[in-house]
């Protein structure tokens, strides 16, 4: 399958929301140019092809609202923060790290965003600040990232069904992109999550396109509800375009090709030439800007505290 999932011309976005979504781009293609280089140790989960899920949500997500992201996690932190440089410090180690360089790539504490690199951990904890903000801050919600694979532990449904029952400002994000880590969700998860969700009385919304402007435009209405204590599952037809982590793809050929074929990278390039070439170069220059920079400063050190 190789068609391409809404089938329609993406609609050009602001200056703003383009920088953003190739900031995240070139970001983790710099992460994996510097690990294949030997300039990073450890592990990373990119998050390319999924760039748009983070930078539609982003207006829609107040300072108020906490964000529990997961191990494929920089472009919810950089679409929260817009913060490359503490980022990549964490990623490396070095002074000015996010959390001290401790947390590397997996698990990033700030302000009112968490993530980590254990499958449904955090959608309990996502469901208690939800109760809270329901009894202390009305109006704010907790909003969770994650994968069709995260669908296999028994704390996603007890945490729904809390959720359900208490009415929580819970908004949880499926990135569905199809794979977890090496085995295709129709191996490993029967039924679907909007079928999940229903057993429980949460409303499902289900994404194909990746146009951020008519993601927001079907979402804007949804969260506001979740503010108002409906809960919702929001599933995104995604795809990861690459490796599970760094070089570990053992999809088939065809797979790969229908993640490239839906990459909203070269159709916008396609649909809005002028306005793509004018920003990506410049922002490709600027992430190896700060690839730069942050490797030459000296190593963090552990007493710096979480940002």
């Amino acid at each position: 399958m190789t068609e391409i999932l809404d089938g329609l011309r993406l609609s050009r976005l602001g200056d703003d929301d383009l920088e953003l979504l190739l900031l995240v781009r070139h970001f983790e293609l710099k992460l994996l140019d510097l690990y294949g280089r030997g300039d990073l140790n450890g592990t990373t989960h990119t998050c390319l092809g999924q760039e748009y899920v983070p930078v539609a949500l982003r207006p829609l997500l107040g300072e108020d609202d906490h964000v529990f992201s997961n191990h494929r996690g920089h472009g919810h932190y950089l679409s929260r923060f817009r913060d490359p440089h503490g980022l990549l410090a964490e990623i490396m180690g070095r002074e000015g790290a996010v959390c001290g360089g401790v947390g590397g790539s997996q698990h990033i504490h700030r302000d009112r965003y968490l993530s980590t690199g254990v499958q449904g951990e955090s959608m309990p904890v996502a469901a208690g600040v939800a109760l809270h903000l329901k009894r202390a801050e009305p109006g704010a919600i907790a909003c969770v990232y994650i994968g069709d694979g995260t669908w296999g532990e028994g704390a996603v449904y007890e945490a729904l069904n809390l959720a359900a029952l208490w009415r929580l400002p819970l908004l949880v994000v499926v990135e569905n992109n199809g794979i977890a880590q090496s085995t295709p969700t129709t191996s490993q998860m029967a039924g679907t999550v909007a079928g999940r969700a229903a057993a429980f009385g949460i409303r499902h919304h289900l994404v194909v396109s990746t146009d951020v402007n008519d993601i927001r435009l079907s979402l804007e209405p949804l969260v506001t509800e979740v503010r108002e204590g409906r809960p919702l599952v929001v599933e995104f037809v995604t795809h990861r375009l690459g490796p599970h982590s760094k070089g570990d793809d053992v999809r088939p050929a065809g797979a790969v090709q229908a993640a490239r074929d839906n990459d909203w990278y070269g159709r916008y390039a396609h649909d809005h030439p002028e306005q793509f070439h004018r920003l990506d170069g410049m922002v490709k220059a600027q992430v190896q800007g700060i690839a730069d920079e942050v490797a030459a400063r000296p190593l963090s050190r552990r007493e710096e505290s979480c940002a």
